[in-house]
C-alpha cells in the first residue's frame, strides 16, 4: 500500500510539472542572446499568416518594419498587405523600464504591452482591439519571439478571449542587410 501512494505521488508531480508554461527565463542560456534595440534597428521584412483554433489557413500577410531607436525608446512603424488586398498600418513606442524589460504601445493595443527579453527569447503580453465582423474584439495576445541568428527571428502569438483559444499568428522576421 504505500508503495503504491509514493508511486501515485510521484505521478502526480511529474503531471503538475508537464503542465508548467515556460518563462522567458527558461531561454537564459539560449544564444544567441536577443537585443530587440540592435535587432528591430534598421528594416525587416516579415512573412506570417494566421491560423484558427483548428488550424485552418484563414489569412496570410507580409510586413515592412522600419524601427529605429534612441536612447531608450524604440519606434517600430508596421505596414501590412494581407492575402485579401487590404492593408493596416501599427506604429509601436516601445520603451525600455529595466534590464530585459519593456512596454509598448499601438494605436490598436489597449494599454500597454509588456514584455521580457532572456537569452533568445522575447515575451510581449498584452490586449490587441481587433475588427471582426463589423465589430472591434479585445484579444489576449501571448507573443512568444525566437532569435535563430543575427538575421532571422521566429514568432508565434497565441490569441485568447476568456481563457478560451481563438486562433494563433505565426511570423518569420528577416532584417535586411544594412547598405554598404
Amino acid at each position: 500500500m504505500k508503495l503504491s501512494t509514493i508511486f501515485a505521488a510521484g505521478m502526480l508531480a511529474l503531471s503538475v510539472a508537464g503542465c508548467s508554461t515556460p518563462t522567458p527565463e527558461t531561454y537564459a542560456k539560449q544564444s544567441p542572446g536577443l537585443d530587440i534595440t540592435q535587432y528591430f534597428n534598421g528594416t525587416l521584412d516579415a512573412h506570417g499568416m494566421f491560423q484558427d483554433r483548428s488550424g485552418a489557413v484563414i489569412k496570410r500577410f507580409v510586413v515592412v518594419m522600419r524601427c529605429q531607436w534612441t536612447g531608450d525608446t524604440g519606434v517600430l512603424d508596421e505596414d501590412f498587405v494581407y492575402s485579401d488586398g487590404t492593408r493596416q498600418k501599427r506604429v509601436w513606442t516601445l520603451t525600455k523600464t529595466g534590464q530585459g524589460s519593456f512596454t509598448a504601445s499601438a494605436a490598436d493595443v489597449v494599454g500597454l504591452a509588456r514584455g521580457t527579453v532572456s537569452g533568445n527569447a522575447l515575451r510581449w503580453q498584452y490586449v490587441l482591439a481587433l475588427p471582426v465582423d463589423g465589430k472591434v474584439i479585445n484579444m489576449d495576445m501571448d507573443d512568444w519571439m525566437f532569435l535563430i541568428d543575427d538575421k532571422v527571428m521566429l514568432n508565434r502569438t497565441a490569441m485568447s478571449k476568456f481563457g478560451v483559444n481563438l486562433g494563433s499568428v505565426t511570423l518569420s522576421f528577416t532584417k535586411r542587410q544594412a547598405p554598404q
